[in-house]
């Protein structure tokens, strides 16, 4: 039976791969207060996990697309701050992989984090079964099984407040898709207009269909004690968030 990917934060385990790594917050990744801000987080998860699926010997380390992020900020990393990224893979699906990693900085930042990537055909796009070499490096983790499955609502409701959103040709990263970092980039706004703090908090965001360059627009709803949003476009709705306290 699987459960729901990227839904839970499980502890660390006591054996199996384990692969980590340092970064340092720099300028461009932090708002005006020096707070680490969500997108440029997630940037800092994908590169960790880049870094363990090419250090791994994993065959296609490249060919992986996230599905679903899940992150427990009790901490942000802050301007200057030294950072230690360890991450492990902790279920997997036929077609995906539930990744864990946690964030500790030298400045107090503690951020755990959970990912569902999907893995794909490199040349269609198109979901494809775990190779064996999977199984060999993660083997630790095929016990617990996960789903894919989408779990926040995909459409917003007709009162939701809304602003255009410009897809730019800067958030497009060498798969052709809007990086999934720069969907984080909205969450960011509308906690700015809302006047909710980026700490204490479980932020969730999902992405759904194509996210084309060109026009889109954020709705969202709620307020300082939480929201949600949706980034869409012609095509629909690309990615859905929700923030919520811890």
């Amino acid at each position: 039976m699987s459960e729901p990917g990227a839904a839970e934060i499980t502890p660390k385990p006591a054996t199996g791969r384990i692969f980590e790594n340092t970064r340092r917050i720099r300028l461009a990744e932090v708002d005006p207060t020096g707070r680490c801000r969500l997108d440029a987080t997630v940037r800092h998860l994908q590169d960790v996990a880049r870094d363990d699926s090419t250090d791994s010997g994993l065959t296609d380390p490249m060919t992986w697309v996230v599905r679903r992020t899940m992150l427990d900020v009790h901490r942000a990393p802050v301007f200057q701050e030294q950072i230690t990224l360890a991450t492990w893979c902790s279920g997997h699906g036929g077609r995906w992989a539930e990744r864990r990693t946690e964030i500790r900085g030298d400045e107090g930042a503690h951020v755990e984090a959970v990912t569902i990537w999907i893995y794909v055909d490199g040349e269609t796009g198109a979901p494809r079964k775990l190779n064996d070499d999977f199984f060999d490096i993660y083997g630790s983790a095929t016990e617990r099984k996960v789903s894919a499955r989408l779990q926040l609502p995909n459409q917003a409701p007709d009162h939701a407040s809304e602003r255009a959103w410009p897809i730019r040709f800067v958030d497009l990263d060498v798969l052709g898709h809007v990086n999934n970092a720069a969907q984080w980039a909205p969450v960011e706004e509308v906690a700015h207009r809302t006047g909710m703090k980026l700490e204490g908090v479980r932020a969730q965001l999902e992405h759904g269909g194509e996210t084309p360059p060109g026009s889109a627009t954020i709705r969202w709803v709620g307020d300082a004690s939480g929201f949600r949003t949706w980034l869409t476009t012609e095509a629909g709705t690309g990615s859905a968030a929700e923030v919520r306290p811890l």
